[in-house]
């Protein structure tokens, strides 16, 4: 069992990553996600997620200098955005992104979409950043089976991490049965399905016998179901409650009911990546 922010999975290559983090997707740069990495990293939160595509790694670096916590006990992850993908490019976006966050290593580096022609160049140059120390571990975002599989054909370093949208909605479990099969941690992006499933009545009562939140249900749900989470807010007392979640477990009979909460809907139509407008 989870027990605790600080518990870690062990990835393929035997980097340690937090089960439970920060998400920063939407959060303005400046004072706005400065202030909510201090509060998660003070919360006792030890994973930041950001990406180029955010527009704010400048602001989560300053808010890991401004928390005081040792950026060694610090998991943070960006990601290469589309526009930046190719060899050459991806190497200079990761300097950009370390640049940006005053970092000299990032912890985990990801390609944020499956970029039709270009992902498998891009996964070249994260190898050799992954090869040149700076990133302890590399991996994927929004890949599907037959991305993973055209990426897996030329790759010399298998991805440790898919981050893919993921929750009772959409539970993707072909995904996750292949991620599964080949030890590639699944990590679940906009978990709470950007707060559409709040009032679900089944998460309602499986959250009153707890005495928690439909939202904390799910976090839990995510956890037990052997995927990273990384929940986004801005709000002092909801990222303290996101992280309230590891003082009850779900039983087998709870865990199906969330389950068959499957509708294979995403939050946004839109972020399909076999249909994602890439630029």
């Amino acid at each position: 069992m989870v027990n605790s922010l600080k518990d870690k999975t062990r990835l393929h290559n035997g980097v340690e990553m937090p089960w439970f983090g920060l998400g920063v997707w939407q959060v303005e740069d400046g004072d706005q996600v400065i202030n909510a990495v201090k509060t998660a990293l003070n919360t006792g939160y030890i994973s930041i997620d950001t990406a180029s595509a955010y527009r704010n790694e400048e602001g989560v670096g300053k808010g890991i200098k401004e928390s005081g916590v040792k950026r060694e006990e610090v998991f943070v992850t960006s990601k290469v955005g589309n526009k930046q993908q190719g060899y050459e490019s991806t190497l200079h976006a990761v300097d950009e992104s370390l640049a940006k966050l005053g970092l000299e290593y990032l912890d985990l580096y990801l390609i944020h979409w499956p970029v039709p022609g270009k992902y498998k160049e891009t996964w070249k140059a994260l190898e050799k950043i992954y090869n040149d120390g700076k990133a302890r571990a590399i991996g994927v975002s929004n890949f599907h089976v037959h991305h993973l599989e055209e990426l897996m054909k030329d790759a010399e370093i298998k991805p440790m991490v898919n981050q893919i949208e993921f929750h009772p909605c959409l539970t993707q479990t072909k995904v996750r049965n292949y991620c599964q099969e080949n030890n590639i941690q699944m990590e679940a992006w906009s978990p709470l399905m950007q707060g559409q499933l709040l009032n679900n009545e089944v998460l309602v009562e499986i959250g009153e016998k707890y005495n928690k939140t439909p939202a904390q249900v799910i976090l839990r749900w995510d956890i037990q179901s052997g995927v990273v989470t990384i929940p986004k807010s801005v709000k002092p007392h909801r990222i303290i409650d996101n992280a309230s979640i590891f003082d009850f477990k779900l039983t087998k009979d709870e865990m199906g009911k969330i389950d068959a909460l499957n509708q294979n809907k995403r939050a946004n139509p839109k972020l399909d990546p076999d249909n994602f407008d890439f630029y």
